[in-house]
């Protein structure tokens, strides 16, 4: 069975989501985005394309928005 390009974009924009919206609070969410990024990187090389991962720019978010709340709580 072959999959079309279409169908292929749809399934790394769906995992992309997924994995944007994951907090990890255990080990089994951690689990899941093991999981989650395997195939993301799966679901890439099928498609030929190396992507960022959405996991990189989740946790530079994260880290910007703990620095905001020790500023406010200083200021």
């Amino acid at each position: 069975m072959t999959m079309t390009q279409r169908s292929l974009d749809t399934l790394i924009d769906l995992v992309e989501i997924k994995l944007s919206c994951l907090e990890i609070y255990d080990k089994d969410d951690a689990r899941e985005l093991a999981n989650l990024e395997h195939c993301l990187d799966e679901l890439n090389a099928l498609a030929g394309r190396n992507a960022i991962r959405p996991k990189e720019v989740v946790s530079l978010a994260g880290r910007g928005r703990g620095k905001s709340r020790q500023r406010a709580a200083a200021g």
